[in-house]
């Protein structure tokens, strides 16, 4: 291996891997030039054929990434991203972290396309599920979800939310036999204290559901244990190419039997294609936005300085601590591998899986492997937006769910005051403004955080409108 490239920190002579190192994408027809992506879209007099020189273009989009995600996040190869830290972002609460490749890292693929959910799901989809699951009854409607079993007491329960991507939970609340006097049972299907299934019994248990939620063909992964209860993790392949945030887990209890379990149930549906960068600028990306470069030069993990108490010796100092400079160290991880896929982002609100570099990183030899992503659009074709600003008596709304013209938005909210949430709508978006009001009478309150749900009855459906929080000018995730 050669000596360190200083510009994005790999190592090694440039060598490309076998074309099986990278996943494949699908082929699309799009013109890169001048600043733009072109992609072909249906003209008259050639039969829609995208190879027809008369065929027309138009620019792809610009990707509108959410404020809160950026680059790569360290995290667990068979979880979600950890919460509170975005795909891609670096952790605040450490020292910044360089990541140097062990190898020669892929060019992959020259373009690649976003994918997300749209509509509304089908009663007869959730039913399907339920069915898989073993719970009688006929999906029903809770406010924003559809729901399927006993939920007030003891029993099965599928919760499916109508919007897309159809995020489904279930659980399944009743013991197989009564707990001992005085001794609390789980709430799983068995008592604890048996032993967990095998994998390949676990995979098997999890087959119908995985199929029913249309998973099917997914990568699965059954090496995780919850004390008795083995996790099917299923991540599936989206056009050819592996996904990452974008698991089904299955829980399955020591008799064999499906505990509980979450997914989406919605089909996620191709959208624009955008330029991509190989591994080696994405890597450069990952590394700069950890060592504060990325957002103008801001510094990540400052060192702290311990204070003694009066009489005791002086505490260590920070081992990690630079004196020259009062900073953190950077800790180094190894990228052992680099696989093109597609990676769980929000874009003006909406859960997108797009294009991202997915590495494998280790810290030490031997040490357990985490997976890190980084978007892999070509930051020419990626606008975020400006840092937002909250107004004096509006609070932010953090999520919200639509069932035809209602609309349930969530927000953090104090005890000691009353919040109205209302609504303004245009074509292509619906812009939600939730007001403080303090009670009268209330000149002392305690200080406590509540989250808190309003709805709003919109004059027509949501359909595919972007619901922005007029609070900060962002668009609004779904809950």
């Amino acid at each position: 291996m050669s000596t360190e490239r200083p510009d994005n920190d790999v190592t090694g002579p440039r060598r490309r891997r076998p074309p099986l190192a990278v996943a494949s994408v699908a082929a699309a027809v799009l013109l890169a030039g001048g600043g733009g992506a072109y992609w072909a879209s249906t003209a008259s007099g050639d039969g829609g054929r995208a190879d027809s020189p008369t065929a027309a273009k138009k620019p792809a989009p610009m990707l509108a990434l959410d404020a809160a995600d950026g680059p790569g996040s360290p995290s667990s190869a068979s979880d979600s991203p950890p919460a509170g830290i975005a795909p891609g972002e670096p952790d605040p609460g450490g020292p910044p972290v360089i990541y140097r490749a062990a190898g020669a890292l892929p060019d992959g693929p020259d373009e690649a396309a976003v994918h997300h959910a749209k509509g509304t799901v089908a009663s007869a989809d959730v039913a399907r599920l339920a069915k898989a699951l073993g719970i009688p009854g006929t999906p029903r409607t809770d406010g924003t979800s559809w729901v399927v079993g006993d939920d007030d007491g003891p029993g099965a329960l599928l919760k499916v939310a109508k919007q897309a991507p159809g995020t489904w939970t279930f659980a399944r609340t009743t013991p197989s036999k009564p707990c001992e006097p005085g001794k609390m049972c789980a709430n799983g299907a068995t008592e604890p204290g048996g032993d967990p299934v095998s994998e390949k019994a676990a995979k098997a248990a999890a087959a119908p559901v995985l199929k029913a939620a249309g998973q099917d063909d997914a990568a699965l992964n059954a090496g995780q244990l919850m004390g008795d209860v083995r996790v099917v993790n299923a991540d599936p392949k989206v056009d050819g190419l592996p996904t990452y945030g974008w698991s089904t887990g299955v829980q399955v209890g020591p008799d064999g039997r499906v505990t509980g379990g979450s997914g989406h149930l919605k089909t996620l549906e191709k959208g624009a294609t955008y330029p991509a960068v190989g591994a080696d600028e994405a890597l450069k990306q990952l590394n700069e936005a950890s060592r504060g470069k990325g957002d103008g030069g801001r510094d990540i993990g400052g060192c702290a300085t311990p204070v003694p108490l009066e009489g005791e010796p002086k505490p260590p100092a920070d081992p990690q601590c630079v004196p020259s400079n009062g900073k953190r160290a950077p800790v180094t991880q190894t990228v052992e591998d680099a696989v093109f896929g597609l990676a769980l982002n929000y874009v003006d609100g909406r859960q997108t899986l797009v294009p991202s570099w997915l590495f494998t990183v280790r810290q030490a030899p031997g040490g357990p492997e985490n997976t890190v992503t980084q978007v892999a659009v070509d930051p020419k074709f990626i606008e975020k937006p400006d840092a937002p600003t909250t107004p004096s008596g509006d609070r932010k709304v953090t999520s919200y769910g639509a069932d035809g013209r209602t609309l349930e938005v969530t927000f953090w909210g104090g005890v000691c005051s009353t919040y109205t949430a209302s609504a303004t709508e245009s074509a292509g978006q619906v812009r939600i403004t939730v007001t403080e009001k303090p009670q009268e009478g209330k000149k002392a309150c305690i200080m406590i955080a509540k989250e808190l749900t309003r709805t709003v009855t919109l004059e027509k459906p949501l359909g595919d409108r972007t619901v922005v929080d007029a609070a900060s000018g962002g668009a609004v995730p779904r809950g």
